[in-house]
């Protein structure tokens, strides 16, 4: 028996931030082997500093992932990589360790609005009904008039800045809808399996010193662009360590593929790489 489970479910109880329950699809991105795997899922609670959900999927605690969901009344989803911090029956806790300050706001909006409760209205008056303990200032109609005047310019404000988020989030994941067709412009998606059995040149990554000094270990994820030559037009990283990362940047650029074709002629091809750094 191991103490892991139980040293997760001690972190995942000291919560800096109160989660509300609400029931969205969630979609998780875990790494095999290298290879990214996409998992469905379901929310079960929310808040800015993680979330609770059922994944239909084996996940370890303290693993890297990506998770995806959609937040009501909101048209672009919440997106961020995340740590396992608790798992149980398919339940999982996941904290974020990377999320966008447009995206916080948008939690944070959503477990506030989740946290209050429902106002009930007088139906011969149209008015909402207040609790004897409400203080009478909340009762004066100015009062209540404002706040719905501040309510929509922070609800334009959020969709505003869930507009940026989404621009600059919109490549950082592949699509996970199967039916999603690529822009006519847009690189070919190959699997990283299909790219690493073409691999004709391949230069291994020289591990930081500053890393192992610190005892830094994990997968490095980029997103690769390969030309139609073979040669390695693009990286952007997905996720790992800021040092390794770099690294394995740094090795990868000199990488080469046999071209990849497609109707007879060679084209360009996107595609995900994971490096692993392991210290002996």
């Amino acid at each position: 028996m191991t103490a892991a489970p139980s040293l997760a479910l001690e972190k995942a109880e000291r919560r800096f931030s109160p989660r509300c329950p609400i029931h969205v699809p969630l979609d998780v991105i875990a790494l095999r082997s290298g290879v990214p795997e996409d998992l469905p899922g379901r929310c079960t609670d929310l808040s800015e500093s993680g979330v609770g959900a059922m994944v239909a999927g084996e996940l370890s605690a303290g693993q890297q992932v990506a998770v995806e969901l959609r937040l009501p009344n909101v048209g672009v989803p919440v997106r961020a990589r995340a740590v396992v911090r608790h798992q149980g029956r398919l339940h999982y806790g996941f904290e974020f360790v990377v999320l966008a300050a447009d995206q916080r706001e948008m939690i944070r909006y959503w477990t506030r609005r989740l946290a209050s409760p429902p106002v009930e209205l007088d139906s011969a008056k149209g008015k909402p009904v207040l609790e004897e303990s409400t203080p009478i200032f909340a009762q004066s109609g100015p009062r209540i008039r404002l706040g719905r005047r501040w309510f929509n310019l922070l609800l334009a404000f959020m969709l505003l800045l869930a507009a940026l988020g989404w621009w600059q989030w919109q490549r950082s994941w592949k699509e996970l809808e199967a039916e999603a067709s690529p822009a006519k412009d847009a690189p070919l998606r190959v699997s990283p399996q299909t790219m690493e059995m073409r691999i004709v040149s391949k230069v291994e990554p020289a591990y930081p010193e500053e890393a192992r000094r610190a005892g830094k270990q994990g997968l490095a994820v980029l997103d690769a662009v390969i030309a139609p030559d073979g040669t390695v037009e693009r990286l952007r990283p997905v996720s790992g360590d800021d040092l390794l990362v770099k690294a394995a940047e740094a090795a990868v650029r000199s990488w080469k593929f046999e071209p990849y074709q497609s109707s007879g002629r060679a084209v360009e091809v996107e595609t995900t790489i994971a490096v692993e750094f392991r210290l002996n």
